[in-house]
Parts: C-alpha cells; structure tokens; sequence
C-alpha cells in the first residue's frame, strides 16, 4: 500500500468520506464512493474517480494515516 495525501470529511460517526486524494503526483478528484468495511489494517472505501476507475482507500486507524492500495491491472475479457 501506498501512503497518500487525502481531503476527507468524518460524520458524526466518525466515518471518513474522502473529496480527493494525491497519488504518484497526480491528483484525483473522488466522484462517489462505494462499498465499506473495517478489518484489521483500518477503514476501508471504496472510491471512484472522473473516467470510471475505482480505487480502494485505508486509513490505518493505528497510524492516523490514509493508504491507497495499488489497483490490480485489469484483464481484457475475450
């Protein structure tokens, strides 16, 4: 995983929301966010960017520090 600069909102709850994030010096603005869950490395997001592509975004809750997690390449069904 890869550590990021991130823009998020917390709820109440204390659940994250993020607005944008900065990866590998290009900066992404997220669209709308999908599917969340909690495990042992923190708080998962589901996050997609303008053109469709998805990323998924964690914030180590130990750390204080948000990661992205490096998309798989996508295969080409035949």
């Amino acid at each position: 995983m890869d550590p990021i600069a991130i823009t998020v909102r917390f709820d109440l709850q204390g659940d994250p929301t993020p607005l944008n994030f900065i990866w590998e010096g290009k900066q992404y603005q997220v669209e709308s966010t999908g599917r969340r869950w909690r495990d042992q490395t923190g708080k998962h997001v589901l996050a997609m960017v303008p053109g469709g592509q998805v990323f998924e975004l964690v914030f180590d809750t130990a750390e204080a520090r948000w990661y992205l997690k490096r998309p798989r390449p996508q295969r080409m069904v035949t």
